[in-house]
């Protein structure tokens, strides 16, 4: 329930739709005597869109959470498993002709697949099903299968987690299908600005693994400023920085994280 709770809140919110709810309240509003109330709802709306797509507001949110987690200094020199979270995959696409096109959040499963090339005895790990409330049933995992066995990857080494909607289910049904043991090595990889969220929820799940961020989308020295370039490169970022600090303080609220930001142990 939390999890379908969560993506229908999310629609709601997100920095799109909340424009056009402001605009759509501001002309409800005008046809009332509550017409001079409208005009706020409406700079609202246009000051909430140029924040987004002219400034570099969302990459300033999102540094926090990018350089909260870095990779270990020295590689471990033994693996057991190599955990890659669902997100980086096209589930439209994939849905329908069954490849493995990657999405923004793509590096995910580059750098997993570098990772696998790298520790060639290391179990790969994929956790993520659908992730969508109303259609598609090609699951994230489904789709990384696919994308790792064309590059070679041995298919006994690769396990499928494809049950899980959320990073909540991602950390809780890994746990149990893995059960993992004292002295294993698990690489757990996911985007940066996602890491402190997904490595919260392993350790709340009690599945120690070594946080090994990837996918990063800022700079790491960022500041506010216009950028004017790229506005639906900028909305889509700020959009992720939103969802990532509202999805941190509902972990919170409701238990499922013992720390708002969780941080490194």
């Amino acid at each position: 329930m939390f999890a379908i709770l969560a993506k229908i809140v999310w629609f709601a919110v997100q920095p799109l739709s909340l424009v056009l709810l402001l605009g759509l309240l501001e002309l409800s509003l005008s046809f009332t005597r509550w017409r001079k109330t409208s005009r706020g709802a409406l700079v609202a709306a246009f000051g909430l869109l140029a924040l987004c797509a002219f400034t570099s507001i969302g990459y300033l949110a999102l540094e926090p959470l990018e350089t909260r987690f870095e990779r270990p200094a020295v590689a471990p020199t033994a693996v057991t498993g190599i955990i890659v979270l669902g997100g980086g995959m096209d589930a439209d696409i994939n849905d329908v002709r069954r490849g493995y096109e990657l999405n923004r959040s793509g590096d995910r499963f580059t750098e997993a697949l570098r990772l696998a090339l790298l520790y060639p005895q290391a179990r790969i790990v994929i956790s993520g099903g659908t992730g969508v409330l109303f259609s598609g049933t090609d699951t994230e995992a489904a789709a990384g299968a696919r994308f790792f066995a064309d590059f070679g990857v041995a298919s006994e080494r690769i396990t499928l987690e494809a049950a899980a909607r959320n990073t909540e289910e991602n950390a809780r049904f890994t746990r149990q299908m893995l059960d993992p043991q004292p002295g294993e090595t698990w690489l757990l990889v996911t985007s940066a600005f996602h890491m402190p969220r997904a490595a919260g929820l392993f350790r709340k799940a009690g599945f120690p693994v070594v946080p090994w961020p990837a996918d990063y989308l800022g700079r790491g020295n960022e500041v506010f400023r216009l950028k004017l370039d790229q506005p639906a490169e900028n909305i889509g970022v700020a959009s992720i920085a939103m969802r990532e600090w509202l999805g941190l303080l509902a972990y919170y609220l409701t238990g499922r994280i013992d720390e708002l930001v969780p941080s490194p142990e």
